[in-house]
């Protein structure tokens, strides 16, 4: 797994190009957010979703959210009431989930099964990168089934290790899990506070 300071990331335009490079490309990723450390990859490549289920110790049960690379992408791939919509421009970005009901171009391999999707956009320098790729970025907080969410590139399990391509490392991250919101009918519903 390579390490790379997001610090870099920021500076150097060589190094933030081969990153959203390898977003695309589907290469899986330790990356910070506004909340706590996740893991992902781009969420149209069902064999990486696999493969960070199976490390994770999921199941196949566990539908992960996505980072949208930006709003116009969740009204392409959702389906949503105007007050939702307008929910959504109001707390995105920031440290929230929105569970929504998946349009039909959602990538199935993060849709649940009953037709949901979450959706994140992080108030963090990373996001601009995955706006930059173009591409929805599995979004899964980065521990084992059952555990505590990691905050340091330190903490990165052993199996997580095994498969992450990448580890974006922006020091130690002291948030929480994100709040989530259940937009699937005209009412907001509070799941996670």
């Amino acid at each position: 797994m390579e390490i790379i300071k997001m610090k870099q990331l920021l500076i150097s335009q060589r190094d933030r190009k081969r990153a959203v490079e390898a977003i695309r490309a589907g290469d899986i990723f330790v990356y910070p957010t506004d909340t706590v450390y996740g893991l992902g990859c781009n969420a149209e490549f069902e064999k990486g979703v696999i493969m960070i289920k199976m490390a994770k110790g999921s199941g196949e049960a566990k539908h992960f959210s996505v980072i949208a690379p930006g709003k116009e992408w969740i009204w392409g791939n959702s389906v949503l009431s105007k007050e939702n919509r307008s929910f959504i421009d109001t707390i995105l970005p920031g440290p929230y989930t929105v569970v929504v009901k998946a349009g039909s171009k959602a990538p199935r391999a993060v849709v649940s099964d009953d037709g949901t999707i979450g959706i994140r956009i992080p108030r963090h320098p990373f996001s601009d990168m995955v706006r930059e790729a173009g591409v929805p970025l599995v979004s899964t907080s980065l521990n084992l089934s059952g555990e505590e969410p990691v905050q340091s590139i330190k903490q990165v399990p052993d199996r997580i290790k095994a498969i992450a391509n990448w580890a974006v490392d922006d020091g130690r991250l002291e948030g929480s899990s994100s709040r989530v919101f259940d937009l699937r009918g005209n009412d907001v519903k509070i799941l996670r506070y």
